[in-house]
C-alpha cells in the first residue's frame, strides 16, 4: 500500500486459498493486458478468457505467456468446455489444455444438459491432468435450481475433485445466483453457505452491488468472479472500506475472516 491506515481488513496474500479475484478477460490485446497487469497484477489472483474467445484469440500463446510471466494463471471459460463436449471431443479438449500448458480448466454445464454423474467424471479426470474449478447453475434465466439442490451439486463436485466451485452468475450478472434485475438470490446463498465452506465457492459478481453485497455477508476476503479489468481496483477499495458502499463497515473492526 502507498500508505498507512487504521482499521484496514487484513487480506490474504498471494498465492491465495480465499479471498480471490477472478477476473474476465474478454478479448484483450497483448498490450491491454500489459496495461492491465502493470497496474492491477497485485488484485488478480486468476484470470478467465471468457466462454469460446481463446478460440478467435489471435496471437493466443503470446497473450498466455504474459499472463504466465506475470504469475497469473489463466484458464479457459466454461462455454469453450460445453462446445467440445457436446461435439464428442473430450480428448482433443484435454489436447488442447496440454497445448496451451494451462495448469487449470472450468468443467460447466451452463448452456447443454450434462448428466450429473457424467459432470462429475470428467471432473475427476480432468483433476488429474489440471487444477478443475466447477460452475454450477444455468445460464437459463428461466432455469431455477432450488437450494438443495445447488448444495447438492456443489458438494458432489466438490467430491469428484473440483478445487473450487463457481456460483453462475454470467457476465451480466442477471441469472444463476441473481435474479433477472441482477438483485442477489439471498436466501439461495445463505442456504448454500450452511453445507459449503465460504473459502470453496468463487461467486460471479460481476455488478458493484452485488460485490457489496457479499463483502458485507462473508468479508473481505470471500473469493469473487467475473470482474472486469477495469473493476479489479474498484473492487479492492471496495473490500478494503474504501469506497462510500463498504466505506463505515469495517471502522469497528482491524480483521475479517
Amino acid at each position: 500500500m502507498n500508505y498507512s491506515l487504521n482499521n484496514i481488513p487484513e487480506r490474504t496474500k498471494k498465492p491465495r486459498q480465499f479471498g480471490f479475484t477472478m477476473a474476465m478477460d474478454k478479448g484483450l490485446s497483448i498490450r491491454e493486458v500489459e496495461d492491465f497487469i502493470s497496474v492491477s497484477g497485485e488484485y488478480v489472483d486468476i484470470v478467465k478468457l471468457g466462454w469460446g474467445t481463446s478460440f478467435v484469440t489471435p496471437n493466443l500463446k503470446d497473450k498466455l505467456k504474459v499472463y504466465k510471466e506475470a504469475g497469473i494463471p489463466v484458464y479457459f471459460g466454461g462455454t469453450l468446455f460445453e462446445a467440445f463436449i457436446v461435439r464428442n471431443q473430450f480428448d482433443d479438449y484435454r489436447k488442447v489444455l496440454d497445448k496451451y500448458d494451462l495448469a487449470y480448466a472450468e468443467v460447466s454445464d451452463g448452456s447443454i444438459e450434462l448428466d450429473h454423474d457424467k459432470k462429475c467424471d470428467y471432473i475427476s479426470k480432468l483433476s488429474d491432468q489440471v487444477t478443475v474449478l466447477s460452475e454450477v447453475g444455468s445460464k437459463d434465466e428461466e432455469k431455477i435450481i432450488p437450494p438443495y439442490q445447488w448444495i447438492s451439486l456443489m458438494q458432489a463436485e466438490l467430491d469428484a475433485g473440483a478445487w473450487k466451485v463457481i456460483g453462475e452468475a454470467r457476465e451480466g450478472g442477471n441469472v444463476g445466483l441473481f435474479r433477472s434485475t441482477g438483485e442477489v438470490r439471498s436466501g439461495l446463498v445463505q442456504e448454500i453457505l450452511t453445507k459449503i465452506p465460504f473459502e470453496k465457492i468463487i461467486w460471479e459478481a460481476p455488478i458493484k452491488a452485488q460485490q457489496v453485497w457479499f463483502i458485507k455477508l462473508l468479508g473481505a476476503n470471500v473469493n469473487m468472479g467475473n470482474i472486469a479489468p477495469n473493476e479489479v481496483i474498484p473492487l479492492e477499495t471496495i473490500r478494503l472500506g474504501l469506497r462510500g458502499d463498504t466505506f463505515s463497515h469495517f471502522l469497528n473492526t482491524t480483521t475479517e475472516n
